[in-house]
């Protein structure tokens, strides 16, 4: 519905001078009734939105530790390997950040709807595989020949960034359109 009436106010402000009244989540300048709602929201109502899918995104994270001690042996043995798991980490919440802003950026300015979602999704993926699979070639490499990680060690990462980046980014594009589809605000889970 709110990207319905983000097409009406474009092709609005497309034939007229006026800013649009209507609500608008979009990059360009915010309908006054936007700031307003927003300026009048209290701070308690901000965190009460937000605090549900921040425990959930923790939740999640507290998981990492379980899967890190189900791999102590091999860790142990690879000591290594142990370095990694920051970037690893970090790489997979920088490819969902970046591919759920950019899905939000086109659903709010209605360059994509909802129906383009099956599109979109295997697109990001796509670009998501395109992406890790680059940057697992240059940090494979340089972490061998540069830092002198071992060949197997590099190989692992190698690996596993184009498998993060494909499901990092099939992941968050799929988010805005599962919280459009029930009507939850899809900026609130838009961070990790």
């Amino acid at each position: 519905a709110e990207i319905e009436l983000l097409k009406k106010a474009a092709k609005q402000a497309g034939s007229s001078s006026s800013i649009s009244k209507e609500p608008s989540h979009g990059h360009g300048p915010p309908a006054s009734s936007d700031v307003d709602a927003y300026s009048s929201t209290p701070f308690y109502r901000i965190a009460f939105d937000r605090v549900g899918w921040l425990s959930v995104f923790l939740a999640s994270l507290s998981l990492t530790a379980l899967v890190m001690s189900s791999f102590e042996h091999t860790l142990s043995k690879h000591i290594e390997l142990a370095f990694f798991v920051p970037l690893l980490i970090g790489h997979g919440g920088n490819t969902g950040g970046q591919t759920v802003g950019t899905v939000l950026s086109a659903l709010s300015t209605g360059s994509i709807t909802t129906s383009d979602a099956p599109r979109i999704i295997a697109k990001e993926s796509m670009s998501g595989l395109l992406v890790g699979s680059f940057l697992g070639l240059v940090v494979g490499l340089v972490s061998h020949y540069t830092l002198g990680i071992s060949a197997h060690v590099s190989t692992i990462i190698f690996f596993a960034l184009p498998m993060i980046s494909i499901v990092a980014s099939s992941l968050a594009s799929v988010i805005p359109f599962v919280c459009i589809r029930v009507g939850i605000n899809p900026a609130n889970v838009s961070g990790p």
